[in-house]
Formats: C-alpha cells, sequence, structure tokens
C-alpha cells in the first residue's frame, strides 16, 4: 500500500480547464472514491493518477516518489476500466497473464500467480474458459484479476460496476472492497452512483467543474454537506431558501425554522440570504398541530419497505418525504398533514 498525494494539479484540453489546482492526500491501504456529476473532472483526475494523461501544472506523487513524468507501468498502480478491456480471443488465464508476460516474468511463476490472482477474484478453476463464456459480473472478476497478478501497491478503478446489472453491481461492491483491504492497496474510485460511494468508501472527494468541494467520510459528506451542490449530488434533499435570523434561525417563506450550520464556527449575520438542507428521511408525518410545517400529499411512491410521499407547502414548493417500514398508506389529495423534524436534521447552508 502506498500514500497516493495530487499536488496543485491543473489540465487543460485547449480552451478547457478539467482539472483546476486540485490538492489531495488518499491515506496508505485507503478506499477512496472521487465523485461528481459528467465533466466535473474526475476521471481526469484519476487518468492523471494512473499516468495515461500528463498534468498542465502539478505533481503527483506515490509516497514519496514523484511520479508525475513516470510511464503508467512504473508506477507500481493498476487500473480496472469500465468497460473490462479484455481480449476475446484470449482465454481468462491468458488475459490475466498478460501483463506478466510483457514483464518477461518466467512462465512457472505465470502460471502460479495467475491462480493465485483468480484465487483473489474467487474465479477458481477458469483460467481455460473463454471470455465471451463469462458472465458480466465475471468478465469484471477477471478484468479485477487482470490488475492484480502484476501486484500493485495502488488499484485504480474508473467506473468499474457502471454496466453491470443492480444486483451483480451490488455484490461486487463488496468484493471489490473484500479485494482492496485483504491485498493491502490503496484503492482511488471513480463513480457518479452516490449510493457506491456512499457504501464502500473510506474517504470521497466530491468534485464540481475541476475543483473538489468537499472531501470527508460518507457519513460526515451526508450529514454536513458544505453547499446546496453536495447536499443535492449525495442523496436526496430537501432545500429550502430562506432568511437568517439571530440564533440561527431562518425565516422561509412557510415558517421560521431552527437549523444547524453545516460548516464549524460559520454564522450567517441576520438577513443574508441562506439556505436549508432537510433530508427525505428526517422528516415525519404527524398532526398539523405538532408540526414545523404543514402541506397536502400530492404524489405517493409504495417500494415495498419504505415509501415516498411527495408533500406541497403553503407556497407552491414540494416537501420530499420518505417513511421505512411504512404501517400507514397515505393517499394524496388527503386533508392538510404536518411535517416534523430534529434541528440537528435542518443543515444550514450559505445561498
Amino acid at each position: 500500500m502506498e500514500e497516493i498525494r495530487a499536488a496543485g494539479i491543473t489540465k487543460r484540453f485547449g480552451n478547457v480547464t478539467a482539472l483546476n489546482n486540485v490538492s489531495l492526500e488518499i491515506a496508505p491501504g485507503e478506499l477512496f472514491f472521487l465523485l461528481g456529476g459528467s465533466g466535473c473532472g474526475k476521471t481526469t483526475l484519476l487518468r492523471c493518477i494512473a499516468g495515461l494523461e500528463s498534468p498542465t501544472k502539478g505533481k503527483i506523487f506515490f509516497g514519496e516518489r514523484d511520479v508525475t513524468a513516470l510511464p503508467t507501468h512504473k508506477r507500481e498502480a493498476a487500473m480496472v476500466f469500465q468497460s473490462y478491456a479484455l481480449w476475446p480471443h484470449m482465454s481468462v488465464g491468458q488475459n490475466i497473464a498478460f501483463g506478466l508476460e510483457e514483464r518477461k516474468v518466467e512462465k512457472k511463476e505465470i502460471q502460479r500467480r495467475v491462480e493465485e490472482a483468480l484465487a483473489m477474484v474467487k474465479l477458481e478453476g477458469f483460467a481455460k474458459r473463454d471470455i465471451d463464456q463469462m458472465s458480466g459480473g465475471q468478465q469484471q472478476r477477471v478484468s479485477l484479476a487482470r490488475a492484480l497478478v502484476v501486484r500493485p501497491k495502488c488499484l485504480l478503478l474508473d467506473e468499474p460496476l457502471s454496466n453491470l446489472d443492480a444486483q451483480l453491481r451490488l455484490e461486487m461492491r463488496s468484493e471489490i472492497r473484500r479485494i482492496v483491504k485483504e491485498n493491502d492497496l490503496t484503492g482511488v474510485y471513480v463513480t457518479h452512483d452516490q449510493s457506491e460511494a456512499l457504501s464502500m468508501a473510506d474517504r470521497m472527494a466530491v468534485m464540481d467543474q475541476g475543483v473538489v468541494v468537499q472531501v470527508g467520510p460518507p457519513e460526515e459528506i451526508y450529514r454536513q454537506p458544505v453547499s446546496s451542490y453536495v447536499a443535492g449530488f449525495i442523496g436526496e434533499t430537501n432545500l429550502l431558501k430562506g432568511t437568517a435570523e439571530e440564533a440561527n434561525r431562518v425565516k422561509t417563506s412557510t415558517a421560521t425554522l431552527s437549523a444547524t450550520p453545516s460548516v464549524a464556527n460559520w454564522n450567517p449575520a441576520p438577513g443574508a440570504e441562506v439556505i436549508l438542507s432537510i433530508r427525505p428521511e428526517a422528516v415525519k408525518i404527524v398532526n398539523p398541530t405538532q408540526a414545523d410545517l404543514s402541506g397536502k400529499i400530492i404524489e405517493r411512491i409504495y417500494l415495498g419497505s419504505m415509501i415516498q410521499y411527495a408533500v406541497e407547502l403553503a407556497d407552491g414548493s414540494v416537501m420530499q418525504v420518505t417513511e421505512q417500514n411504512p404501517q400507514i398508506i397515505r393517499s394524496p389529495g388527503e386533508d392538510q398533514v404536518g411535517l416534523q423534524f430534529s434541528r440537528d436534521d435542518v443543515t444550514l447552508l450559505e445561498r
């Protein structure tokens, strides 16, 4: 395992700045996620770390080594791609062995290490199988084995599960995390899938327009987003505009609510325009006389283990509410319902 450090990385493609002075430190043995919408720069940063792109400015370090000018194969890192990038005319074993053959490893050692890599991804006995006989999930495991067989210190993954169906994605999440941890690897994983990142990452960086906007463990970024962009990108949330009053109270168009600032040692001045973020699962439907807000249910989505409601407030805005294990099924068009939540679940953000 090895520390990875990006120091002031800028990457331009003509007049387009894909990365703008990005700095990150990824600890040895950490499974670190780069997360953001399309075009945010996450894949470009991963390719700079891998040596597939050269930064316009800045440096990449693996441990104490400056690897900025080193080719990919000399960085002791291996990459797993979204498309698997397997050769269909080769068997499973031949695909995995390819990198070792390029490094002129002795044949008996190649065979031993291919078997070892197959065991790591739970595909023992599949070495002679044709690639087109493998399912999508199995092909992704072969791609992982090919990366692991060269014994990298760092494993770089570019949306490796995006081509799999929902059930396979769930299975492979735990497999990839297990492989990283059992093999003492430092993992850098690019995705746009928030649930993937929340369920797998030790820490994550949320990116937007070529910059890192927040870094932290999943629970911190989910519970304490630093901006409305992060709050809206990581999971679902309700965003209410308002005006700050004393003691972190905020006047919205329908009520005055107490909130908790997302950033330590920040308290907006009275009169400042702010935004409140309230997660749907933090909202309870109660009697209107007990409520912080009230409104009318206009939509219901029943999902078995949970139910999602859209509640229209007096000003015409809509709040999303999620109830787990619902005991009462409410219908759209019912009389006013109350919405209740804790101050700790109301996050105060800068507008």
